[in-house]
């Protein structure tokens, strides 16, 4: 089971890692060319909260259990992930995206909640 819940946490932060790094980085009116949306209903400040709070939890996934550091920063760190998705698909069905938009978000909530189940 750990080697599972090690693969799944692995893509689960290569996941996040890169929706974080994107919202970081891109501005807002790029992110809706994109096909995000949902970027339109937010400030750019939220955007980049939201970004780091992706970041700094694919980093929460991963570190805490590796180096046995505060390992139980990793279960907290996917639980708040698994939060932030279903905050995600909640505007995702207030705005009519779903299922399209809303199933991805749903994926990682549920992948996020196995990890920290896992690790509790």
């Amino acid at each position: 089971m750990n080697v599972v819940l090690w693969i799944v946490a692995g893509v689960l932060a290569a996941a996040y890692l890169g929706a974080g790094f994107l919202k970081l980085t891109t501005a807002k009116d790029a992110l809706v060319e994109k096909g995000m949306a949902w970027a339109a209903d937010f400030g750019p400040k939220h955007i980049k909260l939201i970004g780091a709070a992706e970041l700094v939890g694919a980093v929460g996934l991963i570190l805490p259990w590796a180096l046995d550091v505060a390992p139980k920063l990793t279960p907290i760190a996917a639980t708040c992930l698994a939060l932030l998705m279903i905050g995600a698909v909640a505007t995702h069905v207030k705005r009519g995206d779903a299922p399209k938009d809303a199933v991805p978000s749903a994926v990682l909530a549920l992948l996020s909640i196995f990890v920290a189940a896992g690790r509790f």
